[in-house]
């Protein structure tokens, strides 16, 4: 690991030793923010100064220790904050601002790149084009639960929360009455029955125009990582299969690992608005439960009734 200060802000720099997951099930420090020349790199070097290749980058601020933000008793009341008095999502399944995901959830699918966008030592990161269709290749489970439709941000707040660990937001779902999503259960309301690599589009394509990604203006030395998130309601094209909003970029997202243990159950999902790989199966395993960073936020799960 290689790390600066810049801005008050810590910048740590994680060599990537796993390989994609939804082809290799490898545990490892996943590359998810995986960058390719020759802007993407040089928007990453402006504000780590770094030249390594395979890289993740994740900003952190100096002091770990930071308040847990939980909605008030009065905010939780508010419409769209908890379940609504009317039918819910779904028919009654999920709460109003939640979705119903339901279906059959390959644990193995076998999605192959046919063009990358890159070229050199970076070329195997972001994918322009994945062969369709995606390929099962291990058993299947069934699934059915709700999600939120939206990354988590306060009320009367357009932009989603940020400077979120695994603790904290595990906390700001539990005080809403739900839970943080399994990352089985993250992947597949972002692919769908189909392994979709992309959340949005026909699902093969790298769209940078759909979602809140491949941001080059990340920020400069000495002054951090500048704050790109995008209003939860903005990018209407980056939109699931099951109709789950900015499962790709904007804001990464914690997850608990299916068969994670204290201290290791922590992953970090759907990447940010940096130039990475931005794909459903990618995640970055490289943090523990009690990083927070700027780039980081909430989205809930529960059970469906």
């Amino acid at each position: 690991m290689k790390s600066w200060w810049f801005g008050g802000a810590f910048v740590a720099v994680y060599v990537a030793c796993g390989s994609d997951r939804s082809v290799d099930a490898r545990r490892g420090v996943e590359a998810n923010a995986g960058i390719g020349p020759p802007a993407a790199s040089a928007a990453i070097d402006a504000v780590a100064a770094d030249g390594s290749s395979d890289v993740a980058a994740s900003v952190a601020p100096r002091d770990a220790a930071r308040s847990t933000w939980l909605p008030s008793a009065a905010a939780a009341s508010e419409p769209g904050a908890l379940e609504s008095d009317g039918a819910g999502g779904a028919g009654g399944a999920c709460p109003e601002e939640m979705v119903l995901v339901e279906g059959s959830y390959c644990t193995a699918p076998q999605q192959v790149c046919k063009r990358w966008l890159d070229a050199g030592r970076y070329r195997f990161y972001r994918c322009a084009e994945y062969a369709s269709p995606a390929r099962c290749a291990g058993p299947r489970e069934a699934k059915r639960f709700c999600i939120d439709r939206e990354e988590y941000a306060r009320p009367g707040d357009p932009l989603p929360v940020a400077h979120q660990s695994w603790t904290s937001a595990r906390d700001v779902c539990e005080s809403l009455g739900k839970r943080l999503c399994l990352e089985s259960e993250w992947q597949f309301a972002c692919e769908g029955e189909d392994m979709h690599p992309y959340p949005y589009g026909d699902g093969f394509h790298r769209d940078a125009t759909a979602c809140n990604i491949d941001r080059m203006d990340l920020g400069r030395p000495n002054s951090g990582l500048r704050d790109l998130r995008a209003p939860v309601t903005a990018h209407p094209q980056c939109v699931s299969p099951f109709g789950v909003h900015n499962m790709s970029g904007n804001v990464e997202e914690w997850a608990t690992l299916d068969r994670g243990r204290t201290p290791d159950r922590s992953t970090m999902k759907g990447a940010w608005w940096l130039p990475g790989k931005n794909t459903c199966r990618a995640a970055t395993l490289g943090h523990g439960e009690v990083y927070e960073g700027a780039q980081v936020g909430v989205r809930c799960c529960r059970d469906a009734t």
